[in-house]
């Protein structure tokens, strides 16, 4: 069985009749015919042949993010929220795809636009082929025993294995000393750089890697491509709403970025006052099933409130290194024994901000303090919550 791999153009100028690279390729996997035609052209020789695209070096967007290990149905709501901070559109305007995270922790992320991912579904299907896959343009390279590089429209692109891949602008002055750094065992598509740990491929090695596994083509859906032929009508009708509603667009763009800003926020200081979270995905919530599962004693096993009480006192008493006489967990609370100067030299009392902040009561003994989780009844936090549908917001 034959594949059709294609190199496309820039999406933004891609038509039926855009130039476009491809390459045939045998049951093997090698190289059978490469060339440039048309999708018009290509989709004229078979009924429904499937066909692999890879994006132009300027339509593949795509990063590395670390992330905590995580149930694999939070992974994609984890990867979506931390992607937001990359996109310079609107997130529920992106598709967006991940590779599996890796032993390292490492999870290989890209995205597109909707609307341009829908225009290529439509010019695909009216050239008669059915898309098999959408990736960046890296995805098309080998996987060797190194990492794979060539230059293409102006950009380096690199593959290192089956998921991890970088698409970049080309820098001289940034290749020379990226081909420092790799040293031996790079190998190069086509005309290398001159030097001699360099391994050079043949052209059309360019087209023989493996597919990832994932790709931007999960967000195509069959209907939205038979609909293409109402894209005009629903072009016209977006149009003239967008006139009526482009003011209250302006003020929810404003308000969506002060929004993000006031979680960042959140999320910054909820993660500071519980440590113990693994990730933080709705901020306010968290915070205040974490106080109240402290103020009624079921937060965590003895244990666990033992760990987290000596971290907080950690963070937040340093004067203590070195102090410690004595270190007594009893009924939930913490004593610490010090020294006599160690008490004398803490007469200012800011240290007790973030241990109140964090929900934890201190109070000075003859020997030292005292460290508890607060009790109901205490400042602001007491405070009912009047809108209790807020919490997502």
């Amino acid at each position: 069985m034959t594949r059709l791999r294609i190199a496309l153009a820039p999406l933004g100028s891609l038509d039926l009749d855009s130039e476009v690279a491809f390459a045939w390729l045998d049951r093997q996997g090698q190289v059978r015919e490469q060339g440039r035609s048309s999708l018009r052209a290509l989709g004229q020789g078979a009924k429904s042949i499937s066909v692999e695209c890879f994006l132009h070096p300027r339509d593949s967007l795509l990063t590395r993010l670390e992330l905590p290990l995580l149930p694999a149905a939070k992974i994609t709501a984890a990867v979506t929220c931390a992607a937001q901070a990359l996109m310079l559109g609107a997130s529920e305007q992106m598709q967006v795809a991940h590779s599996p995270r890796g032993t390292d922790g490492q999870v290989q992320i890209a995205w597109l636009d909707r609307e341009s991912l829908a225009h290529l579904g439509r010019l695909v299907h009216q050239a008669g082929m059915k898309l098999r896959g959408l990736y960046p343009a890296a995805y098309a390279l080998p996987v060797l025993s190194g990492p794979v590089a060539c230059i293409e429209d102006g950009h380096l692109l690199v593959r290192h294995d089956l998921q991890y891949a970088v698409v970049q602008p080309l820098q001289e002055e940034a290749l020379d000393e990226w081909l420092l750094e790799i040293g031996a065992g790079l190998h190069w598509v086509a005309e290398a750089p001159p030097q001699p740990s360099i391994s050079t491929l043949a052209d059309t090695q360019r087209w023989t890697g493996p597919a990832p596994g994932w790709g931007l083509h999960a967000g195509l859906s069959r209907n939205a491509v038979e609909r293409g032929g109402w894209g005009r009508a629903a072009a016209i009708c977006a149009t003239a709403l967008a006139v009526w509603v482009v003011g209250l667009n302006l003020y929810a763009a404003r308000e969506a970025a002060q929004g993000q800003r006031l979680k960042v926020q959140m999320s910054q200081r909820v993660k500071q006052a519980f440590p113990e979270l693994p990730v933080i995905l709705n901020p306010l919530q968290q915070a205040r099933q974490q106080i109240a599962a402290r103020q009624s004693g079921a937060a965590s096993d003895p244990a666990q409130r033992f760990s987290s009480l000596v971290q907080q006192a950690g963070s937040a008493m340093p004067f203590m290194s070195g102090n410690v006489q004595a270190l007594v967990f009893e009924n939930g609370e913490l004593r610490l024994n010090v020294v006599a100067e160690a008490q004398k030299t803490t007469a200012e009392e800011d240290w007790k901000i973030p241990l109140a902040q964090a929900g934890i009561d201190v109070v000075a003994i003859d020997q030292g303090w005292t460290l508890r989780a607060a009790t109901v009844g205490q400042g602001s936090q007491d405070a009912p919550d009047e809108n209790p549908d807020a919490d997502d917001e």
